[in-house]
């Protein structure tokens, strides 16, 4: 049955405890809880103006929330109604609401319904509440220390105001304590009770914001002190520091492992690792343990923290807990405790790392990306091989130096795409640089199109290698990386020097150059095209402030995005591949406010110095007569300069550049040996006469028939194989003189 009298003002109170005495029966009376009943605050404007609507009442025991609905009776006009959830069913409920029903037909008055603990009900009860609460039959106040977001029916809290109470301070602990003991009518104001100040301290503590612990203990104390209780009036009664500690030795630990408190400590716990609190993270796990949380529980969620927030920072973490748990698990309690501490005090320690939450940015490009097909390099070849070509171009990583090759492996759509990034803590920071500067090797190695799947097959299929296959098994990241590393040692950058890299392969030299100008700026002119796309995702991976700008560029060192500020180094990267390109660049550096006071780099493939066709002949065994011929037509094609990028080395460029006004500090060919993929088109285009080239200068002196016969021997001993091919480069730098 509802319970009428609950909040009644009776003075009766011999056998009541001393906490339901001192409940305060109005809001002056009220300890605590500023936040929403100090003056001004909204629930207590709707106290007082008995203006009170749905609510909640959500908070740790001993917090005030049944007193506040004391003060609420003993506030209100409506007709106050308790329930306490444990107690009471369906039936109860639905005599309350056809009581409230009556009571509003009859006489046009509110009822408020309290109901304690209102998370007890179920599913069926709260909702049998609803539709008195939704038309305004009753107005419920619920108290509850489960969050009512989980345990309260959703429809019911969506039509209540919530209100959460905190535990109580020490201040309004000691507060109660002084009422109490000054209190005559409902406390101990008729004893001369004495209170030592470090007894009431241990009181405080202990009862940890609960103000019925508090009480609970006083009264135990106050009242076993005297011989017998209730003493004469004007009684002494003394409580020290060691009745009060028998009066609360312990609190339990409050901990549901079904609720809030649950989830909140293991939060904390987690948290703490992962802020690398070693104390904070011994507290927290003694809270679950002596709450009696399942320590298995504790090692399950110390072994994700171990890959989530650790991860490749300590790579043992993982192993730690796992070795940790295992012996629990033959250990057992209490022992078992060290192994618990061991593997926390290890994670809370341990540098930290949440790089493994890349997974979930690779299944957003999943979700989000369009799905290609795996790339056909990278399919199994055992099923499909002579059929489709299924993984034809693929490059065993084993077979290279450092089991390593620059190769693709994500689909086109996602080229240059970072999901993983290194952090700078432990292991990670040993292999962020390598990671790093294999994943820029690869956006050079891996322009063009991947190798395609074959759609139909007969036997003489063109099994013909595509050229990003062809790039990558040339082994160019070797020679790149060669050559990278000698122009960097060139250029000599300050770690705050402003640098301009331009050129057809400014990637290869871009990311070296940011890592050695960290405090300075980087930017890049990369040529239009994929390999643009690619070193735009690249440089969205960095940090912001250590990020390069990369502007997409043309021919020319002009761009309209061109920061105004003076740069100390201009590298360019394969950008004057003929005599016109030479003298546009030239002028565009000495007509740039920008670059004219810069130091130039240049690194530039020479193509008169690389390898020559001859030089292929004769490493294939032709006869010397057919060797000769075509030294002669290449030194005569050389002499004519009717081919622009044929028409210069390294001496044209460095009269250029003296003519200039430039004064060249340093010179240097590099010469590279990689090996490349030779087709029979190549040849073909190579020897063909009638266009401008060796062809042409060969029948010069010989006829067409000649030409053909050493064209088909050419085939039939290079074509569509592998050969070693000689790159020369050009690496030299210079500064404008003054009188330039």
């Amino acid at each position: 049955m509802p319970d009428h009298s609950l909040f009644s003002s009776s003075q009766d109170q011999s056998g009541e405890p001393l906490a339901a005495r001192m409940r305060p029966r109005t809001l002056d009376d009220f300890v605590g809880q500023e936040h929403i009943l100090g003056e001004g605050r909204l629930l207590r404007r709707a106290i007082q103006a008995d203006m009170i609507s749905s609510l909640i009442l959500y908070g740790p025991p001993g917090t005030g929330k049944t007193t506040l609905a004391r003060v609420i009776a003993n506030t209100t006009k409506s007709r106050f109604v308790s329930l306490n959830a444990v107690l009471s069913g369906v039936k109860d409920v639905r005599e309350a609401i056809a009581e409230a029903r009556d009571q509003r037909e009859m006489y046009g008055r509110r009822t408020i319904l309290f109901v304690d603990e209102v998370h007890r009900w179920n599913k069926a009860q709260q909702d049998a509440l609803l539709p008195w609460v939704e038309n305004g039959t009753v107005i419920l106040i619920g108290a509850t220390t489960e969050n009512p977001f989980f345990e309260v029916n959703s429809a019911l809290v969506s039509r209540s105001r919530l209100f959460q109470l905190q535990a109580l301070e020490s201040d309004d602990l000691r507060e109660i304590a002084r009422r109490t003991l000054t209190d005559k009518t409902n406390g101990y104001g008729r004893y001369q009770v004495e209170l030592d100040d470090d007894a009431l301290d241990h009181l405080v503590r202990v009862a940890d914001g609960d103000a019925r612990g508090l009480l609970g203990a006083l009264q135990l104390a106050v009242e076993t002190t005297p011989d017998s209780f209730p003493p004469q009036e004007e009684t002494r009664i003394h409580i020290t520091r060691s009745i009060a500690e028998d009066s609360i030795q312990q609190k339990a630990v409050l901990y549901d492992k079904e609720g809030d408190y649950h989830f909140d400590v293991i939060s904390a716990f987690i948290k703490s690792i992962r802020g690398s609190d070693p104390d904070a993270t011994l507290y927290w796990l003694a809270r679950m343990i002596e709450a009696g949380e399942s320590p298995r529980y504790v090692f399950r969620r110390m072994l994700v923290s171990a890959s989530e927030d650790i991860g490749l920072a300590d790579p043992a973490a993982l192993g730690i807990v796992e070795a940790a748990a295992s012996a629990f698990d033959r250990v057992g309690m209490p022992e078992g405790a060290f192994h618990l501490t061991h593997a926390a005090l290890y994670l809370a320690t341990a540098p930290k790392s949440n790089s493994t939450l890349a997974y979930f940015d690779a299944v957003t490009a999943v979700s989000e990306e369009a799905r290609e097909d795996v790339p056909n390099h990278l399919r199994d070849s055992n099923r499909d091989k002579e059929g489709f070509g299924h993984g034809e171009g693929y490059l065993y990583p084993h077979a290279y130096r450092d089991h390593w090759v620059a190769q693709a492996y994500l689909p086109s759509v996602l080229k240059g795409r970072v999901f993983y990034q290194p952090s700078s803590q432990g292991y990670e920071a040993r292999i962020a640089r390598e990671v790093a500067e294999r994943r820029e090797l690869q956006l050079e190695a891996a322009i063009g199109d991947p190798p395609e799947e074959i759609l139909s097959y007969s036997a003489s299929a063109d099994r013909r290698l595509e050229s990003w296959v062809r790039r990558s098994a040339e082994q160019r990241q070797e020679s790149a990386r060669a050559l990278r590393d000698r122009v960097q040692s060139e250029l000599g950058i300050a770690r705050s020097d402003r640098v301009l890299v331009a050129g057809r392969t400014a990637t290869l030299h871009l990311w070296e150059t940011v890592r050695a100008a960290p405090e300075g700026r980087v930017v890049g002119m990369v040529p239009p095209g994929p390999l643009f796309e690619s070193a735009s995702h690249y440089a969205q991976t960095l940090e912001s402030l250590e990020r390069p700008l990369i502007l997409a560029a043309s021919d020319t060192l002009e761009h309209d995005d061109l920061p105004t500020h003076a740069f100390e180094h201009l590298l360019l990267a394969d950008h004057l591949s003929t005599p016109t390109d030479q003298d546009r660049s030239l002028k565009q550096i000495e007509e740039s406010s920008v670059l004219s006071g810069a130091t130039l780099t240049m690194a530039q493939r020479v193509p008169v110095r690389s390898m020559r066709l001859s030089e292929l002949a004769a490493g294939a065994g032709l006869p010397n007569d057919s060797i000769d011929q075509l030294t002669r037509a290449e030194e005569q094609l050389i002499a004519a300069q009717s081919i622009p990028r044929l028409a210069w080395d390294e001496e044209t460029l460095r009269e250029k550049l003296v003519d200039r006004g430039w004064q060249v500090i340093t010179e240097e060919l590099v010469s590279r040996d990689e090996t490349r993929y030779l087709e029979a088109r190549h040849l073909t285009s190579w020897l063909a006469p009638e266009r401008e080239g060796i062809g042409a200068e060969f029948v010069k002196e010989s006829s067409e028939q000649t030409l053909h016969e050493l064209t088909q021997r050419l085939q039939e001993r290079l074509a569509d194989r592998t050969v070693s091919w000689r790159t020369v480069d050009l690496v030299v730098s210079a500064r404008k003189t003054s009188a330039g």
